[in-house]
Protein backbone atom coordinates (compact mmCIF):
# COMPACT_ATOMS: atom_id res chain seq x y z
CA UNK A 1 0.00 0.00 0.00
CA UNK A 2 1.51 3.15 -1.06
CA UNK A 3 3.14 4.27 2.43
CA UNK A 4 -0.56 4.01 4.37
CA UNK A 5 -1.77 2.78 8.00
CA UNK A 6 -4.13 1.01 5.42
CA UNK A 7 -7.01 3.91 6.44
CA UNK A 8 -8.79 2.51 3.84
CA UNK A 9 -9.80 -1.02 1.99
CA UNK A 10 -11.36 -4.15 0.62
CA UNK A 11 -14.70 -6.08 -1.18
CA UNK A 12 -17.18 -3.90 -3.44
CA UNK A 13 -20.36 -6.05 -2.02
CA UNK A 14 -22.39 -2.36 -0.76
CA UNK A 15 -20.92 -1.55 1.85
CA UNK A 16 -19.65 2.17 2.04
CA UNK A 17 -16.16 2.47 4.33
CA UNK A 18 -16.27 4.93 6.59
CA UNK A 19 -13.26 7.63 7.29
CA UNK A 20 -12.15 5.90 10.96
CA UNK A 21 -11.38 6.96 12.89
CA UNK A 22 3.89 -6.49 3.07
CA UNK A 23 8.24 -12.16 2.34
CA UNK A 24 10.57 -10.35 3.95
CA UNK A 25 13.25 -11.01 6.67
CA UNK A 26 12.85 -10.74 10.01
CA UNK A 27 16.93 -10.06 10.15
CA UNK A 28 17.60 -6.53 11.76
CA UNK A 29 18.66 -3.74 9.53
CA UNK A 30 20.45 -0.55 9.83
CA UNK A 31 17.53 2.21 11.08
CA UNK A 32 17.65 5.21 9.16
CA UNK A 33 16.00 8.04 11.40
CA UNK A 34 13.15 10.33 10.11
CA UNK A 35 14.30 13.58 9.06
CA UNK A 36 12.96 16.59 10.15
CA UNK A 37 13.33 20.37 8.58
CA UNK A 38 15.81 22.31 10.96
CA UNK A 39 13.35 24.27 12.26
CA UNK A 40 11.68 21.74 13.60
CA UNK A 41 14.75 20.45 16.12
CA UNK A 42 12.95 19.75 19.59
CA UNK A 43 14.47 20.39 22.67
CA UNK A 44 16.67 17.41 23.63
CA UNK A 45 14.17 15.84 26.37
CA UNK A 46 10.76 17.47 25.69
CA UNK A 47 8.31 17.46 28.89
CA UNK A 48 5.61 17.93 27.01
CA UNK A 49 5.01 16.09 23.95
CA UNK A 50 1.50 15.60 21.47
CA UNK A 51 1.43 12.37 19.57
CA UNK A 52 -0.40 12.23 16.22
CA UNK A 53 -1.13 8.52 15.57
CA UNK A 54 -1.84 5.34 17.45
CA UNK A 55 1.75 4.01 16.79
CA UNK A 56 3.66 6.81 17.44
CA UNK A 57 1.27 7.31 20.75
CA UNK A 58 2.10 3.36 21.56
CA UNK A 59 5.44 3.87 20.97
CA UNK A 60 5.87 6.61 23.11
CA UNK A 61 4.55 4.93 26.27
CA UNK A 62 6.52 1.18 25.01
CA UNK A 63 9.50 3.45 25.57
CA UNK A 64 8.60 5.15 28.98
CA UNK A 65 7.62 8.65 27.80
CA UNK A 66 4.13 8.37 28.13
CA UNK A 67 4.58 10.82 31.51
CA UNK A 68 5.41 13.28 29.20
CA UNK A 69 2.76 12.78 26.56
CA UNK A 70 0.36 15.38 26.93
CA UNK A 71 -2.50 15.37 23.95
CA UNK A 72 -3.12 12.41 21.85
CA UNK A 73 -5.44 11.62 18.34
CA UNK A 74 -8.56 10.00 18.27
CA UNK A 75 -6.64 6.43 16.58
CA UNK A 76 -4.61 6.60 19.92
CA UNK A 77 -6.15 3.06 21.52
CA UNK A 78 -3.04 1.47 23.15
CA UNK A 79 -2.43 1.60 26.17
CA UNK A 80 -5.58 2.31 28.07
CA UNK A 81 -3.58 4.98 30.01
CA UNK A 82 -3.29 7.18 26.41
CA UNK A 83 -7.38 6.90 25.93
CA UNK A 84 -7.86 9.21 29.42
CA UNK A 85 -5.62 12.06 27.60
CA UNK A 86 -6.39 15.17 25.90
CA UNK A 87 -7.70 14.29 22.17
CA UNK A 88 -7.04 16.55 19.45
CA UNK A 89 -9.39 14.88 16.94
CA UNK A 90 -8.32 12.37 14.05
CA UNK A 91 -4.62 12.55 13.21
CA UNK A 92 -5.90 13.03 9.88
CA UNK A 93 -8.04 15.88 10.41
CA UNK A 94 -6.36 17.47 13.90
CA UNK A 95 -7.06 20.64 15.13
CA UNK A 96 -4.28 22.94 15.62
CA UNK A 97 -5.75 24.86 17.79
CA UNK A 98 -6.24 21.81 20.47
CA UNK A 99 -2.49 20.81 19.89
CA UNK A 100 -1.25 24.18 20.81
CA UNK A 101 -3.93 24.57 24.02
CA UNK A 102 -1.85 21.58 25.08
CA UNK A 103 1.58 24.01 24.87
CA UNK A 104 3.72 21.23 23.55
CA UNK A 105 7.63 21.50 23.44
CA UNK A 106 7.41 19.28 20.31
CA UNK A 107 4.69 17.37 18.42
CA UNK A 108 5.73 13.82 16.72
CA UNK A 109 3.18 12.92 13.86
CA UNK A 110 2.64 10.33 11.60
CA UNK A 111 3.39 11.88 8.54
CA UNK A 112 -0.25 11.29 7.43
CA UNK A 113 -0.87 13.88 9.71
CA UNK A 114 -2.81 16.76 8.63
CA UNK A 115 -4.26 18.79 7.29
CA UNK A 116 -1.36 20.50 5.60
CA UNK A 117 -2.58 23.58 6.77
CA UNK A 118 -2.45 23.15 10.80
CA UNK A 119 0.95 21.36 10.26
CA UNK A 120 2.12 24.81 9.10
CA UNK A 121 0.29 26.66 11.54
CA UNK A 122 1.99 24.93 14.74
CA UNK A 123 5.65 25.57 12.95
CA UNK A 124 4.50 29.05 12.29
CA UNK A 125 3.39 28.87 16.53
CA UNK A 126 7.25 27.72 17.07
CA UNK A 127 6.31 24.56 17.91
CA UNK A 128 8.66 22.04 16.19
CA UNK A 129 7.14 19.40 14.42
CA UNK A 130 8.83 15.80 13.61
CA UNK A 131 7.43 13.87 10.97
CA UNK A 132 7.71 9.98 11.07
CA UNK A 133 7.26 7.97 7.85
CA UNK A 134 4.15 5.33 7.53
CA UNK A 135 5.49 2.00 8.35
CA UNK A 136 5.25 -0.71 5.33
CA UNK A 137 7.81 -3.25 7.00
CA UNK A 138 9.66 -4.33 10.02
CA UNK A 139 12.79 -2.58 8.46
CA UNK A 140 10.25 0.90 8.86
CA UNK A 141 9.13 -0.55 12.52
CA UNK A 142 12.64 -0.44 13.77
CA UNK A 143 13.85 2.90 11.98
CA UNK A 144 10.47 4.24 13.38
CA UNK A 145 11.07 3.30 16.99
CA UNK A 146 14.41 4.45 16.94
CA UNK A 147 13.29 7.95 15.40
CA UNK A 148 10.70 8.27 17.77
CA UNK A 149 12.91 7.83 20.86
CA UNK A 150 15.55 10.09 19.63
CA UNK A 151 12.43 12.70 19.43
CA UNK A 152 11.16 12.02 22.46
CA UNK A 153 14.94 12.36 24.47
CA UNK A 154 14.50 8.71 25.30
CA UNK A 155 17.46 6.93 27.46
CA UNK A 156 19.49 5.03 24.71
CA UNK A 157 18.82 2.09 27.16
CA UNK A 158 15.43 2.18 27.15
CA UNK A 159 15.62 2.21 23.08
CA UNK A 160 17.84 -0.64 23.46
CA UNK A 161 15.46 -2.61 25.26
CA UNK A 162 12.49 -1.80 23.36
CA UNK A 163 14.42 -2.37 20.01
CA UNK A 164 15.03 -6.43 22.27
CA UNK A 165 11.64 -6.90 22.80
CA UNK A 166 10.54 -6.40 19.62
CA UNK A 167 13.52 -8.94 18.08
CA UNK A 168 12.61 -11.01 20.72
CA UNK A 169 8.66 -11.48 19.47
CA UNK A 170 10.12 -11.39 16.02
CA UNK A 171 12.26 -14.74 16.33
CA UNK A 172 9.44 -16.07 18.68
CA UNK A 173 6.85 -15.94 15.65
CA UNK A 174 9.23 -16.96 13.33
CA UNK A 175 9.88 -20.06 15.80
CA UNK A 176 6.49 -21.08 15.80
CA UNK A 177 5.91 -20.88 11.70
CA UNK A 178 8.57 -23.23 11.92
CA UNK A 179 5.96 -26.04 12.76
CA UNK A 180 3.71 -24.73 10.17
CA UNK A 181 2.54 -27.45 7.94
CA UNK A 182 -0.13 -25.58 5.43
CA UNK A 183 0.08 -22.28 3.36
CA UNK A 184 -3.07 -21.38 3.52
CA UNK A 185 -4.66 -18.60 1.41
CA UNK A 186 -5.31 -15.68 2.77
CA UNK A 187 -7.77 -12.80 2.25
CA UNK A 188 -7.35 -9.39 4.06
CA UNK A 189 -10.21 -6.79 4.23
CA UNK A 190 -10.99 -3.91 5.82
CA UNK A 191 -14.46 -2.23 6.93
CA UNK A 192 -15.74 0.17 9.05
CA UNK A 193 -19.59 -0.39 9.56
CA UNK A 194 -21.97 -1.04 6.53
CA UNK A 195 -20.27 0.26 3.98
CA UNK A 196 -17.90 -0.73 0.78
CA UNK A 197 -15.03 -3.08 1.79
CA UNK A 198 -11.79 -3.23 1.04
CA UNK A 199 -9.48 -5.88 -0.36
CA UNK A 200 -5.49 -6.04 0.55
CA UNK A 201 -3.59 -6.83 -2.96
CA UNK A 202 0.11 -6.63 -3.82
CA UNK A 203 2.25 -3.89 -2.28
CA UNK A 204 0.22 -3.76 0.94
CA UNK A 205 1.76 -3.81 4.51
CA UNK A 206 -1.04 -6.56 4.81
CA UNK A 207 0.66 -8.64 1.61
CA UNK A 208 3.93 -8.56 3.41
CA UNK A 209 2.92 -9.83 6.97
CA UNK A 210 1.05 -12.40 5.16
CA UNK A 211 4.40 -13.35 3.35
CA UNK A 212 5.54 -13.43 6.94
CA UNK A 213 3.23 -15.48 8.68
CA UNK A 214 3.57 -18.35 5.62
CA UNK A 215 0.46 -17.88 3.47
CA UNK A 216 -0.38 -16.76 0.08
CA UNK A 217 -2.44 -13.57 -0.22
CA UNK A 218 -5.79 -14.30 -1.75
CA UNK A 219 -5.52 -10.75 -3.38
CA UNK A 220 -2.52 -11.23 -5.22
CA UNK A 221 -4.63 -10.01 -8.67
CA UNK A 222 -4.96 -6.27 -7.77
CA UNK A 223 -2.76 -3.44 -6.45
CA UNK A 224 -3.03 -1.49 -3.23
CA UNK A 225 -6.41 -1.65 -1.14
CA UNK A 226 -9.48 -1.76 -3.75
CA UNK A 227 -12.64 -3.01 -3.85
CA UNK A 228 -13.85 -6.32 -4.87
CA UNK A 229 -17.18 -7.39 -6.19
CA UNK A 230 -18.71 -10.65 -5.07
CA UNK A 231 -17.57 -12.82 -8.06
CA UNK A 232 -13.89 -11.71 -7.98
CA UNK A 233 -13.73 -12.44 -4.26
CA UNK A 234 -15.68 -15.98 -4.85
CA UNK A 235 -13.23 -16.29 -7.73
CA UNK A 236 -10.02 -16.03 -5.05
CA UNK A 237 -11.04 -18.76 -3.34
CA UNK A 238 -9.36 -17.51 0.09
CA UNK A 239 -9.43 -20.68 3.12
CA UNK A 240 -8.84 -17.77 5.72
CA UNK A 241 -10.63 -13.68 6.06
CA UNK A 242 -7.83 -11.67 8.16
CA UNK A 243 -9.07 -8.53 9.08
CA UNK A 244 -8.95 -6.36 12.24
CA UNK A 245 -11.03 -6.84 15.22
CA UNK A 246 -12.47 -3.39 15.06
CA UNK A 247 -13.32 -3.61 11.35
CA UNK A 248 -15.11 -7.32 12.36
CA UNK A 249 -16.80 -5.62 15.32
CA UNK A 250 -18.28 -2.82 12.63
CA UNK A 251 -20.46 -5.45 10.82
CA UNK A 252 -21.72 -7.36 13.69
CA UNK A 253 -19.22 -9.83 13.98
CA UNK A 254 -18.77 -13.16 12.19
CA UNK A 255 -22.47 -13.30 10.86
CA UNK A 256 -22.51 -9.42 9.47
CA UNK A 257 -19.02 -10.73 7.49
CA UNK A 258 -20.31 -13.75 6.22
CA UNK A 259 -23.47 -11.82 4.82
CA UNK A 260 -21.38 -9.67 2.90
CA UNK A 261 -21.88 -10.58 -1.27
CA UNK A 262 -19.47 -13.66 -2.18
CA UNK A 263 -18.05 -14.38 1.49
CA UNK A 264 -20.39 -16.72 2.34
CA UNK A 265 -19.28 -18.65 -0.80
CA UNK A 266 -15.70 -19.03 -0.47
CA UNK A 267 -14.17 -21.61 1.57
CA UNK A 268 -13.08 -19.23 4.46
CA UNK A 269 -16.83 -18.81 4.34
CA UNK A 270 -18.17 -22.75 4.35
CA UNK A 271 -15.36 -23.48 7.18
CA UNK A 272 -16.05 -20.19 8.88
CA UNK A 273 -12.08 -19.61 9.13
CA UNK A 274 -11.98 -15.86 10.28
CA UNK A 275 -9.01 -14.42 11.85
CA UNK A 276 -9.48 -10.91 13.44
CA UNK A 277 -6.58 -9.19 15.07
CA UNK A 278 -5.87 -6.04 17.16
CA UNK A 279 -5.71 -3.19 14.76
CA UNK A 280 -2.78 -1.86 15.83
CA UNK A 281 -1.07 -4.84 16.56
CA UNK A 282 -2.22 -5.59 12.61
CA UNK A 283 -1.78 -2.08 11.04
CA UNK A 284 0.77 -0.30 12.69
CA UNK A 285 3.57 -1.61 12.58
CA UNK A 286 4.78 -0.47 15.94
CA UNK A 287 5.96 -1.86 18.60
CA UNK A 288 3.78 -4.63 19.26
CA UNK A 289 4.19 -5.92 15.63
CA UNK A 290 6.04 -9.28 16.59
CA UNK A 291 2.76 -9.96 18.91
CA UNK A 292 0.87 -9.48 16.16
CA UNK A 293 2.83 -11.51 14.12
CA UNK A 294 2.79 -14.09 16.32
CA UNK A 295 -1.14 -13.89 16.97
CA UNK A 296 -1.24 -13.98 12.72
CA UNK A 297 0.67 -17.35 12.55
CA UNK A 298 -1.03 -19.06 15.41
CA UNK A 299 -4.59 -17.79 13.76
CA UNK A 300 -3.55 -19.42 10.13
CA UNK A 301 -1.51 -22.25 11.06
CA UNK A 302 -3.21 -23.88 14.30
CA UNK A 303 -1.10 -26.76 14.06
CA UNK A 304 1.69 -25.02 15.69
CA UNK A 305 0.05 -24.17 19.00
CA UNK A 306 0.15 -27.93 19.30
CA UNK A 307 3.69 -28.22 20.62
CA UNK A 308 4.86 -25.67 23.96
CA UNK A 309 5.44 -21.94 22.90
Amino acid sequence: MPSSLLSSFVLAVGLAAATACGASSTAPAEAAPAEAAADDAPVARPARIVALGGPVTETLFALGAGSRVVGVDLSSLHPEAATRLPRVGYYRQFSAEGVLSLRPDVVIASDQAGPPAALEHLRASGVPVLEIPAADDLNDARANLEAIAAAAGVDAAEALRLRARLERDLEGAQTLLRRARSRPRVLFVYARGPGRLLVGGRGTPMAELIALAGADNAGAAIEGMRPWSAEAVIDAAPEIVLLPSRGLDSVGGEAGLLALPGLAQTPAGRERRIVAIDDLKLLGFGPRIGEGLRELVVGLHPEVAEGPT
